[in-house]
Order: structure tokens, then C-alpha cells, then sequence
């Protein structure tokens, strides 16, 4: 049978179970005692154990196996969920992600995922300690007066032979195992130095816990390697030890009988922590037996969520599907539009009576076709919960997110591009918002902080707001910076609001942390953050109180493929100009106009704004404001900052529908797009936030 066919419903539905895995996780995480949570993540692992398994899957599925195994003791209440068995399954969900993402890439699913399968068996096992901890685990090697060697790390079939081959030509193999000592402040620094030393003189085949695991100091204070070189074992083992910080390193030298003998042990110990004796699971005595009826059926039925499920009334559709849809769609209002014209020049009643029906079936057609594409916001916030709490624990801090407004519902184009964004917002929110621990204590906060994220409608438009309750945004120290990076001149700092001066934050490169980390530090992120949403046809904001926290707001249009414009006439060429980003039209009389340190400006309400001649910006020959005595405007806004275009006229208020420029025309500054009007004619969509810098 060709599985092809049924790898994207594989896919989908492999990132759905993972997604419940992780929201379940979290969670369980919570209310670790509440075995119906455990009774959801173990069906979903199950079933994603048996999709991967039908699809010939194998690594995938042997991981989710491995995952059941510890699940499975703990619904029967035969282990209690800790903090380590935690950290382990997330490690797993990670993997399990990984091999979907190489999968949908092409790929065969697979990855190095030894480590955190001895870590699921030594939790089956009863012993809590990371596999490759501590030599108590049993995971290490232990020289004795013989030279032998205990159990050891298990090989594939190429790193075997690759060992072999260097036996056979004449390179020292040798097993070692470096324990750092218990004070050692800086455990992943020190195992760093004693890799440094042995690639000088040789290769590393194969670490235990993995080189990756090891940088991020998981592991407990020892790690075991096998290593290829032609340096003698006391001569290396001497070197290590005149590191600082080493409390001891056993090397032991390989010939084909002992490295056959450690590899045959290490999958015998596989293999014997994979058929799990119930006596050998149970971590204390006189535990419950592996059956209880009357104790599952309450705990489930106290959470519904666990029972059978409602049939579905939904179905997938390829997204291809809907933009060919909405491409069809938008020729038909083009067309509609061309019939409303006509109609109206031939003056028939019966055909202006049709072609107003075929005006309102249309309408109803684009509100049908653009609710399809609308997608809760809730697919790109349900991933966060889980980034937060990883973020949290390595920080070290106290986190609760609060997402509020998940249910509502943006354009699927526009889903599909704010998540990196709103990952830098919120990554920025933890690290730089949020205070540490101690810091909030000693503030009189609660040492748990809180970010919130809230999605809401308002008109044509979806906020997404990002608040914490940290120490807020220095103004000093942030226009301090942008002194030091020339961001902005002495001359203009004195001028700047606060508003003004935290939207310094997103200029490209800028940065405060002092220390560069995997987090934040190197100079890219929210300027990132601005060029996404502004491509949007968005615009993001900033309101901080000093003491008190921040909040990043993000507004963004419902939909980027049909909008409501404003059309205007400059001389023979016509524009649009979408109304999310009108203020107000108006008239100006000529003696109205200033030059401010040469800049044109208008007075507006209270204050004077900056005018732009669009005749001018796009070099439109047949028409000149400077000859009239009145001209009409066009107020646009960008955040806080307002702007006054010049026009000759107005046209009319219409849904347009915008047309890609495509590859043959460069990218002109101020224009978004293109629309074709009723007459057949194009006209250029003018894009206002490039007008207001």
C-alpha cells in the first residue's frame, strides 16, 4: 500500500496530538495528582504511537512507546509524577516534534534521541536520578583493578564499526568518565574544557548525556564518552585531571573483546528495562495492585473532558483550496463592479434590478468565503503556554500566563505570519519584563509575575496586547542607549515623548541586556518585530509605567486580501487608499501651508502635521496643487503620528480587492499593491505607513 496519500493527514493530525500532549503536560503539571489528565495523554500518545507505526515510522514510535511505558505506571498509581519524569516527557514531546518537522521536510523522521530514552527507562526502572548522572545511577563505567569496564553507553551499527575499524588500524579506543566536583559553580563550563582538550588529540564518537544536553547542564556532575586517539590513557587521564574543578577521570583503553563485551552489555540493559516486572516497578513496597476499578472510573468521571467526544462536524480543507477560492472571488467582484458600471450607463431597469441582486448575493458570497479563512488566534497562542514555562524554569523566575480572547478569529494569511512576532514579545516580556525572584520580594510583589495575553475585535481590526507586571522600561536608560548606538542626536532626544522614546526599542540592532544570552542580548528581536507586523499592515505600539510593567499593543487588519478604500483622483491617475488608515478627509486653503525647519506642515486640530504632495511623491506629471487656492486632504495615521496627503479628488468610498505586483516590478516605496477597478482600470493601493516615519 502507498502511505504517501496519508502523510499529510498524518501530519496534521501528528501536530494535533502533540499539541494536546503539550496543553495536557502543562496541565497535569499542575494538578499532578489527577489521574484523568494522565488518562488523556496516554490515549493521545497511543494513538500517535500507532499512526507512526502504521506509516513505518519506527523511531517515532519507539519514543512514544517508551513515553507509554512511564504513563502507564502512572495512571496505575504505581509511580508519582516528579519533577524529573516532568522534565523528561517535555524533553520527549520535543523529539517527538522534531521528528514530525523532519518528516514534513521529507525526511524519514529520525533523530538521536538515546538519552532521553535512558532517561524513560530509568524512570521505569525506579531511579529518578538522569541517566548518565552520577555513577550511583549505574550509568557509568567503573575501572577495576582489571582494567574491566561495567555498563556502558549503547552504539549503533556505525559508530560500532567506525570503533572497530580504528581498533584494527592501530588507534587507541578508550572509554572515559569525567565527574566534576560537587561545588563547582559552573558545571557545563568545566565538562566544555575537557571536551576542548580531548578534540585537540583526538574524536569524540559518542557522549553520554549528549554534547547538547551537557552545554545546557543537564546532567548531574559526571558524563562518559568513547574517544579515539593515539595519546596513552595515563598521560590523558593526568591532563584531565590538571583541569581545575575535576574530582576524577577513569579511562579505560578498548580492544575488540572488551568494546564487543561493554556494547552487548549496554543492550542487554536496554532491553531488560524495556519488559518491565511489575515487583521491579513499584518504588516502595506494598504499593496497590496494577488493576483498580473503582478508583479510575471516579477520578475520570470527576472531569467529563475525559469521556467520548461529540462527532465531529468539521472537515479539513487545504489552505490551496481557499486561496483559489478567494482568487475566484475576487475576479467576480471585479466583475460585479464592471456590471454596476454598465447598469448604471445603460439605464435598463430590469438589468440594474439584476445586477443589484447579483450585488447582494456577492456580498453574501465574500462574507461566507472570508469567514472560511477565518481562524481562531488561539492555533498560534495554544504554543505558548509551553514556551513561557520553559523560559521560566531556565530563568529561574516565577511565570503565570493569562491568555484571554483566544476564540477570536483572524484571516488564515495573517495567522500564518504573527506568531514569530508575537514569540519575540513574549520572550521579551519574560526575560527583560518580568523581575527575578528575589528582585519582586524585595519590590513587595507577589514572586510569581504575570503576563497576559489578550486578542479582542475592534472594528476592522484584531489587538493583540502582550502586559506584564515587571519593573517596566527605564525611559533614561533606554534613550541612554540609543545615544551611545546613535540611534538618535542629542537635538532630538530632548524632544522626544516617552511614547517616542520606548518606540526607540525596535530600531534595528538596539538592545539592553548587559549579557548576551540564548534568550535575548544580540541586537535582534523587536526591530524584527516591527518589519513583520508593518508588512502586515499593522502597527505596534508601547505604553510602560516605571515600577509597575509594559504592554506591547499589535493591531492588525481582519483580512489582507479584500478591504474597504478610500479612492482618489491625482491628475489622470487613480489610487486607493485603504480606510483603516484615514483619520478624516478635509480642505485646505493655500495660505494655510508652513515651512517648518523645512518641513511643509498644516495645522490640524491642535498641532500641526506633516503634508505630502502625492502628485509629487509619484511623479504625476498633469497635476499640481501649487496652482489652487483650496486642496483636498486626506489625514492618515500610524500609531500615535498623523500625515495630510494632497489629491485633486475624491472618487468614493469601495471594496477592492488587492492584486499581488508580482516579480517583474521592483518594490516602490508607498505602494502596497494593486486593485482593478469597474472600468477595467488599475490602481495603485498606496501604503501610508511608509509616508509616516
Amino acid at each position: 500500500m502507498d502511505m504517501n496519500q496519508y502523510l499529510s493527514m498524518f501530519i496534521d493530525e501528528s501536530n494535533d496530538h502533540l499539541q494536546s500532549l503539550n496543553e495536557n503536560m502543562l496541565e497535569l503539571e499542575n494538578n499532578p495528582e489527577d489521574l484523568s489528565i494522565v488518562q488523556v495523554i496516554f490515549r493521545s500518545a497511543h494513538t500517535l504511537k500507532g499512526m507512526a507505526a502504521t506509516m513505518g515510522f519506527e523511531d517515532l514510535s519507539s519514543l512514544t512507546h517508551q513515553m507509554e511505558n512511564v504513563l502507564d505506571l502512572v495512571r496505575n498509581e504505581k509511580l508519582k509524577m516528579q519533577e524529573f519524569i516532568f522534565d523528561t516527557l517535555f524533553q520527549s514531546l520535543d523529539a517527538l516534534q522534531s521528528m514530525v518537522q523532519d518528516i514534513m521536510q521529507g525526511g524519514e523522521g529520525k533523530a538521536d534521541v538515546s538519552s532521553i530514552v535512558a532517561n524513560l527507562q530509568a524512570i521505569v526502572r525506579g531511579d529518578m536520578a538522569p541517566a548518565g548522572g552520577s555513577p550511583e545511577a549505574g550509568s557509568g563505567v567503573t575501572a577495576d583493578a582489571s582494567g574491566g569496564a561495567g555498563t556502558a553507553i549503547q552504539l549503533d551499527e556505525f559508530q560500532y564499526s567506525v570503533l572497530e575499524q580504528s581498533i584494527s588500524e592501530g588507534h587507541k579506543v578508550m572509554y572515559l568518565e569525567v565527574a566534576i566536583r560537587e561545588d563547582c559553580q559552573l558545571k557545563a563550563a568545566r565538562a566544555y574544557l575537557v571536551f576542548d582538550l580531548l578534540e585537540r588529540y583526538g574524536e569524540v564518537v559518542k557522549s553520554h548525556p549528549s554534547v547538547q544536553e551537557i552545554e545546557q547542564e543537564q546532567f548531574d556532575r559526571s558524563f562518559s564518552l568513547y574517544y579515539i586517539t593515539q595519546k596513552e590513557a595515563g598521560e590523558l587521564q593526568s591532563m584531565i585531571m590538571n583541569l581545575s574543578e575535576i574530582d576524577s577521570a577513569q579511562v579505560v583503553v578498548l580492544d575488540h573483546e572488551t568494546l564487543g563485551q561493554l556494547n552487548s552489555g549496554a543492550k542487554e540493559t536496554a532491553a531488560a528495562s524495556a519488559v518491565v516486572e511489575p515487583a521491579a516497578t513499584e518504588p516502595v513496597p506494598n504499593a496497590a495492585p496494577a488493576k483498580q476499578p473503582k478508583a479510575e472510573p471516579t477520578k475520570a468521571a470527576a472531569k467529563p473532558s475525559g469521556t467520548a467526544a461529540a462527532p465531529s462536524r468539521t472537515i479539513r480543507v487545504d489552505i490551496d483550496r481557499l486561496d483559489v477560492l478567494m482568487n475566484l472571488l475576487s475576479e467576480l467582484l471585479i466583475d460585479r463592479s464592471r456590471l454596476e458600471q454598465l447598469a448604471y450607463e445603460v439605464k435598463r431597469s430590469d438589468l440594474t434590478e439584476t445586477v443589484e441582486h447579483m450585488s447582494r448575493v456577492g456580498s453574501d458570497l465574500q462574507n461566507i468565503v472570508l469567514k472560511l479563512r477565518m481562524v481562531p488566534i488561539d492555533t498560534v497562542f495554544n504554543r505558548f503556554p509551553r514556551m513561557v514555562r520553559d523560559l521560566a524554569k531556565s530563568l529561574d523566575k516565577k511565570i503565570d500566563l493569562i491568555i484571554t480572547g483566544a476564540e477570536t478569529e483572524l484571516d488564515r494569511t495573517v495567522i500564518d505570519e504573527i506568531g514569530d512576532p508575537l514569540v519575540h514579545l513574549l520572550r521579551n516580556a519574560v526575560d527583560h519584563g518580568v523581575e527575578p525572584t528575589a528582585e519582586r520580594i524585595a519590590s513587595g510583589k507577589p514572586e510569581t509575575g504575570t503576563v497576559n495575553l489578550r486578542a479582542f475585535h475592534s472594528g476592522n481590526h484584531v489587538f493583540i496586547e502582550i502586559e506584564d507586571d515587571g519593573h517596566g522600561i527605564d525611559r533614561d536608560k533606554v534613550l541612554a542607549k540609543a545615544l551611545k548606538n546613535g540611534v538618535v542626536t542629542e537635538a532630538e532626544a530632548a524632544t522626544l515623548s516617552d511614547e517616542q522614546v520606548y518606540m526607540l526599542l525596535f530600531a534595528p540592532g538596539f538592545s539592553t541586556a548587559e549579557v548576551i544570552s540564548d534568550i535575548s542580548g544580540r541586537g535582534v528581536g523587536l526591530d524584527v518585530v516591527k518589519t513583520k507586523i508593518e508588512s502586515l499592515s499593522g502597527v505596534v505600539s508601547v505604553q510602560s509605567t516605571l515600577g509597575k510593567g509594559t504592554k506591547f499593543s499589535v493591531q492588525l487588519p481582519l483580512t489582507l486580501s479584500i478591504i474597504s478604500a478610500m479612492l482618489i483622483k491625482v491628475g489622470s491617475e487613480k489610487y486607493a487608499i485603504p480606510l483603516s488608515s484615514i483619520v478624516e478627509t478635509g480642505l485646505i486653503k493655500r495660505e494655510q501651508i508652513r515651512q517648518v525647519h523645512g518641513y511643509t506642515m498644516v495645522p490640524y486640530r491642535d498641532t500641526h502635521i506633516p503634508l505630502l504632495s502625492l502628485a509629487q511623491l509619484f511623479e504625476v506629471s498633469d497635476f499640481d496643487e501649487r496652482g489652487e487656492e483650496e486642496t483636498e486632504i486626506v489625514v492618515i495615521r500610524k500609531g500615535d503620528r498623523l500625515a495630510a496627503l494632497t489629491v485633486e479628488d475624491f472618487i468614493g468610498q469601495n471594496e477592492i480587492v488587492i492584486k499581488n505586483l508580482g516579480k517583474y516590478l521592483p518594490a516602490i516605496q508607498g505602494v502596497a499593491g494593486a486593485t482593478i477597478l469597474g472600468d477595467g482600470q488599475v490602481a495603485l493601493i498606496i501604503d501610508p505607513n511608509s509616508f509616516i516615519k
